[in-house]
């Protein structure tokens, strides 16, 4: 069977693992409301546009690929193809996308912005042709485009060189008249400043939108798309004017960047989607390896990865860091104690705060049906249970220790919690005693764990 589509347990979802599709750079899932998952992406060969759909986000990782439709043999659209976007504009299925035409040299990079249209409500099985040009408002590079609605008003948003300004490309918002007409002057959001902006080239681009808690956030991509690579935020009062610059607010630091202890490299060009219980996920590519032969655009390996996106205690989103290749992993606070995730400091376990990355453990599956628990920083670590009721965090092929004494029987615990029972001390379960991490009898509220 395949890993991506290994069981998160009786009655849930499968359990996705990353990386989630190979080789498909600036992805794009969304939940339509016809209850599919439905996905597309940059293809190495930038020579077509594609589309998958799935009932389940692990059910995209094999799911059929259809072509939609395939660059032109002569004209503006016979070059590359970059960062398609479907979207449902005014009862029709349109996909946004970049191009350029071909014949080598700088006019394969005279990119702009087109959209081809399905005749038919399944956007699978329709045909698709050409609807026309982004009306931008001047003529110059432009791509990633992607429309967001807000209290009753479909917003537009590119990324876009301009006169004037000396960067790569900026972020642009406008109201939309129709499928590829603004309706209104548009507004620059953000323009490459800060040093991780402008690291190789300087970018600003890849907008994506999340209304949360009260406020408008607005993900980009900046600087080259190596390693370099990452993501940066805006925030505005959801109640404000979006179309007011002044109003928006710029993280001065990255929110999502290259993580060596994962192996995960220029994250960005992300999306947003929920999973099957509705909570926040983040999509978006990245490679396993830093070092790249060649132009890191024709590169193949920036794969689609998706991860829970969860909220700090200012009620805004924390992107922790990418979580590196195998099942998404979890956290897991005591019942009995809320507030509070086993977690780790180094190689030291407790049960207390610490940041989202430190919190993150997977449920890695064994043969005899029962699991290892090993946090992402700490890849080929996982933790081992002694006979006098300690747990620590060991090294895989650490010698020496009970048989089974690093696997754990993943079982219910009352309350829709888990509780992990140790295969080497069976009458026992992973809990929490003050800060630290022990096993204690199984009747013991202390072994009930809520997985998030």
């Amino acid at each position: 069977m395949n890993s991506a589509l290994a069981s998160a347990g009786s009655g849930s979802a499968p359990l996705a693992t990353n990386p989630l599709v190979k080789q498909r750079a600036d992805a794009q899932i969304f939940r339509h409301e016809d209850g599919w998952y439905y996905m597309t992406g940059s293809v190495p060969e930038y020579d077509r546009l594609v589309l998958r759909r799935s009932k389940t986000l692990a059910g995209l990782a094999t799911a059929e690929e259809r072509v939609l439709w395939r660059h032109q043999a002569s004209g503006p659209m016979s070059g590359f193809l970059w960062a398609p976007e479907l979207h449902y504009v005014d009862g029709r299925w349109v996909m946004y996308f970049a191009a350029g035409p071909s014949g080598g040299g700088e006019d394969v990079f005279r990119i702009r912005t087109y959209a081809v249209v399905c005749d038919g409500a399944d956007p699978m099985t329709g045909n698709w042709t050409v609807l026309g040009q982004f009306q931008a408002p001047w003529d110059s590079f432009n791509l990633d485009s992607t429309i967001f609605t807000h209290k009753g008003v479909r917003y537009f948003s590119w990324a876009q060189r301009e006169e004037g300004i000396d960067t790569n490309s900026n972020v642009y918002i406008a109201p939309m008249k129709d499928a590829l007409t603004l309706a209104a002057a548009p507004t620059r959001l953000t323009v490459p400043t800060l040093d991780w902006e402008v690291r190789g080239f300087k970018v600003n681009e890849g907008s994506a939108f999340l209304v949360k808690n009260g406020k408008v956030f607005m993900t980009y991509s900046a600087s080259a798309t190596d390693a370099r690579y990452c993501l940066g935020l805006l925030s505005i009062d959801e109640n404000a004017d979006l179309m007011d610059a002044r109003a928006w607010t710029k993280s001065p630091q990255p929110v999502f960047v290259t993580n060596r202890e994962t192996s995960v490299y220029g994250p960005g060009h992300n999306s947003f989607t929920v999973d099957e219980q509705g909570r926040d996920i983040l999509v978006y590519h990245g490679r396993d390896y830093e070092a790249i032969e060649g132009d890191p655009l024709f590169n193949p390996d920036r794969h689609t990865r998706i991860q829970r996106l969860y909220t700090d205690a200012q009620g805004n989103p924390d992107f922790g860091v990418p979580v590196g290749n195998g099942p998404l992993p979890e956290r897991f606070a005591p019942v009995v104690r809320r507030g509070v995730n086993l977690a780790h400091e180094g190689d030291r376990l407790l049960v207390g705060s610490a940041s989202l990355a430190q919190t993150q453990f997977r449920s890695l599956p064994t043969a005899d049906g029962s699991v290892t628990l090993s946090p992402i920083l700490k890849r080929g670590h996982r933790l081992v249970a002694s006979g006098d009721g300690t747990v620590t965090l060991q090294p895989n092929g650490t010698a020496g220790g009970a048989a089974g004494a690093d696997r754990f029987r993943r079982e219910m615990a009352p309350g829709g919690a888990v509780r992990f029972v140790s295969q080497a001390f069976g009458d026992r379960a992973l809990a929490h005693s003050s800060d630290k991490v022990a096993l204690s009898p199984v009747s013991d509220p202390t072994t009930a764990w809520l997985a998030d």
